[in-house]
Parts: C-alpha cells; sequence; structure tokens
C-alpha cells in the first residue's frame, strides 16, 4: 500500500528532550541522581501528557518533597531549556515532505499548556496537517488506544502510514497495528528511509 501520511514524534526527535541533561547542568549530576531516585519526575510528566493541569501538577509535586521544591518547579519554570533545541535535520524532513504535498502527522506525549509553550518557540509545531497530542488525547504513548484514534479521526491505518519515535516500545506499539515504522536514533537515518521509501529524493532529504 501506498504511504498516505508520515507520522512524527516530537520529543529526541523534532526536538531534544533531555531533562536530566539539564538538571546536571544546573544541580550537578549526583545531587540530580538523588532527586530522580527520590522524585518520580517522568511519572510526574506523564500526568501532564495526559492532560493533566501543566504548572499545578509540578507545583503540587513539589509540595510533597520539600527538600527538592525549587528543583521540581524548575520542571514547569525552565522547561523550555529542557525542550530544546529543535533538531533542524529533521524539521527539514517535515517542510520537505510537505512541499511534496505529503501530510505529516504529529503523535506525541506533549501536555497541553507545554505544548502551547512549545508552540510560541518553535513555529513547526504550528505546521501539521494534522495534530495527535496526548494531553488533549487524555492517553499516552505506548496505549493502543491512541494510535487507534489516530487511525479513527485520518482514517487511514496500516502500511498506509510510516511512523518514527525514539522509543521502542512506542515503535512496538505501532507495528502491532500493521504500521510502517522507524526507530529514531538521529535525523540521517531517517532521512534514509524517507528516501528508501520513495518519499523524498537524496538532495530533498539532505
Amino acid at each position: 500500500m501506498t504511504i498516505k501520511a508520515v507520522v512524527f514524534d516530537i520529543g529526541n526527535v523534532l526536538i531534544e528532550w533531555q531533562p536530566e541533561r539539564f538538571y546536571d547542568s544546573v544541580i550537578g549530576e549526583e545531587r540530580r541522581r538523588a532527586m530522580f531516585e527520590q522524585v518520580d519526575l517522568h511519572g510526574m510528566n506523564d500526568k501532564v501528557d495526559m492532560g493533566h493541569p501543566f504548572k499545578e501538577t509540578i507545583y503540587s509535586a513539589a509540595e510533597d518533597y520539600p527538600e527538592w521544591r525549587d528543583e521540581i518547579r524548575m520542571w514547569h519554570d525552565r522547561w523550555i531549556e529542557m525542550a530544546s533545541p529543535a533538531i533542524d535535520h529533521s524539521v527539514r524532513l517535515m517542510k520537505a515532505l510537505q512541499t511534496k504535498s505529503i501530510p505529516v502527522f504529529s503523535l506525541t506525549n506533549f501536555g497541553i499548556g507545554s505544548y502551547d509553550f512549545a508552540a510560541t518557540r518553535y513555529d513547526f509545531l504550528n505546521d501539521f496537517d494534522r495534530d495527535f497530542i496526548s494531553g488533549h488525547m487524555q492517553v499516552i504513548k505506548p496505549d493502543p488506544t491512541i494510535y487507534e484514534m489516530l487511525e479513527q479521526t485520518s482514517g487511514l491505518s496500516g502500511d498506509s502510514l510510516i511512523f518514527t519515535d525514539d522509543r521502542a516500545d512506542n515503535i512496538n506499539a505501532a507495528q502491532a497495528r500493521g504500521w510502517r515504522t522507524h526507530h529514531f536514533n538521529g535525523p540521517e537515518g531517517w532521512a534514509k528511509r524517507l528516501v528508501s521509501e520513495g518519499l523524498l529524493t537524496e538532495s530533498e532529504a539532505a
């Protein structure tokens, strides 16, 4: 079947998402390790990604761990520093596909408030042909429901879709539905895959 849409994850595909790296730079690796061992910060972020209020969820968690209050609040107050920089080659690939009238969808674990904020810094987040943002959908990858929702809304399924994501569990869930997939570990490999699928030429994918 012909590919009819290309589906991009965002974190670590179009924008670097490295909270640990951020905290290492601010409080040092030793203190960061101690905090992450005591506080389930990624679990807190999953709540945001499922649609819980951005600031309120993080500030509430901060009050549960007063010894780390200021550091946890940074997850909100300095969030854009964690979600940076853009992965420019991936952004070029997105735009190259759209230039050829190939629809590009997002499928991302992202909160409502955090996404709206990111879209003020990264214009390309406003340019998807269809947005599938977990905060609005109230379900996160790799739950099969989020993939089913994309299929139902877009009218596309199986190998008419090709999806890239940096997490193997998210890729496996898409493969289980018959999607074509690419496990993202850098834009060069993704560019080669798009060329091999006949979606872009080598020059277009550069």
